[in-house]
């Protein structure tokens, strides 16, 4: 399993055991994590939420006007090295 993919997964563990239901999704060159953020969230789960997601490439909260709150983040997969003709780097 790739680095990016275990990384992406262990967030999403943290934040499920932190109380907070958790999707993933895989892209071509990143995966994304949400979780739904209760209205009733301790302190503890907050700062375990925050920390899990702090371990991402980027993180972020979107909240509604409706009172929705998703917290998001996002784990960029390795790509591949190219020279400038587009052809897979070599080592020299």
């Amino acid at each position: 399993m790739p680095a990016s993919q275990v990384s992406a997964a262990a967030i999403a563990a943290r934040l499920s055991a932190a109380g907070l239901p958790t999707r993933m999704e895989e892209h071509a060159r990143f995966t994304t994590i949400e979780a739904e953020v209760p209205e009733a969230l301790s302190a503890e789960s907050w700062r375990e939420a925050l920390e899990a997601v702090a371990e991402a490439d980027r993180f972020g909260l979107l909240a509604t006007s409706l009172g929705d709150r998703t917290l998001w983040a996002v784990v960029h997969k390795a790509v591949p090295s190219t020279d400038d003709a587009g052809e897979p780097a070599h080592q020299h």
